[in-house]
């Protein structure tokens, strides 16, 4: 398996963003959400002049992305985790053999600073987060417009 990081300061092509952006809204299934959203995540990461940039992880075997995981930077060190991890995804092929666990490590090795996430409590995805140390401190509330 090969790993790749991107950062805002690495130049990435379109292509590879949308190849990302594909992979991803393929394989989140029914947890995912829109192509131009997981699009906009995507520029977020790969933005630090606007934003707060963060990066993408991307994993691939015989040039073939296997996984990702998006990272944003929240710009809101010592009260709100300085990372949100938005995407993670294994392509169904590699379900099951460990990839999942590998990503998140990796992405632990990279991040500055605590992470955070959300997970809806059916996914089954939720057990590896608990193993690796991931906690439930508040029930996450939404208003929406």
């Amino acid at each position: 398996m090969e790993y790749t990081f991107y950062t805002p300061s690495d130049p990435v092509s379109e292509e590879t963003k949308k190849e990302i952006a594909d992979f991803l809204y393929e394989h989140l299934d029914q947890f995912g959400d829109e192509h131009k959203s997981i699009m906009n995540c995507i520029n977020f990461a790969l933005d630090d002049k606007e934003k707060f940039g963060g990066f993408i992880l991307v994993a691939r075997e015989d040039g073939r992305v296997a996984g990702a995981v998006i990272i944003n930077k929240t710009g809101m060190e010592g009260y709100i985790p300085e990372n949100i991890l938005v995407y993670i995804a294994v392509h169904k092929d590699y379900r099951g053999k460990g990839l999942g666990k590998e990503l998140m490590l990796k992405t632990f090795e990279k991040a500055e600073g605590d992470i955070k996430l959300h997970v809806e409590p059916e996914n089954p995805a939720r057990f590896l987060y608990e193993k690796l140390g991931f906690t439930s401190k508040y029930l996450e509330m939404r208003w929406t417009r």
